[in-house]
């Protein structure tokens, strides 16, 4: 019973992030096609614009940690030990 219980709440919780998703991916798409239009932006031009514009990440949303993990590793290339390490730390605190 406990079981069946467990997995009716991570169903359900499954699908409310599924709609969260959808519902921002609607509204993502609202936005761009906005966009496109005020641009008068017409086949492939627009095809091109909508492409770019649905993948872009909203200026909104926060860096996901392993988005923060690629940035900072970045940022310190070339320093070595202690240095790194100190860097590595306070870069993931931002």
């Amino acid at each position: 019973m406990a079981m069946l219980k467990l997995s009716l709440v991570a169903s359900l919780l499954a699908l409310c992030v599924g709609t969260a998703n959808a519902g921002l991916q609607q509204e993502k798409m609202a936005t761009c096609n906005k966009d496109a239009a005020t641009q008068s932006l017409k086949g492939d031009a627009r095809k091109v614009f909508m492409s770019s514009c649905l993948k872009a990440a909203p200026a909104s949303a926060p860096m996901t940690q392993q988005d923060k993990m690629k940035q900072c590793n970045k940022d310190a290339t070339g320093k070595k030990g202690d240095e790194r390490k100190a860097f590595m730390s306070t870069c993931l605190k931002k």
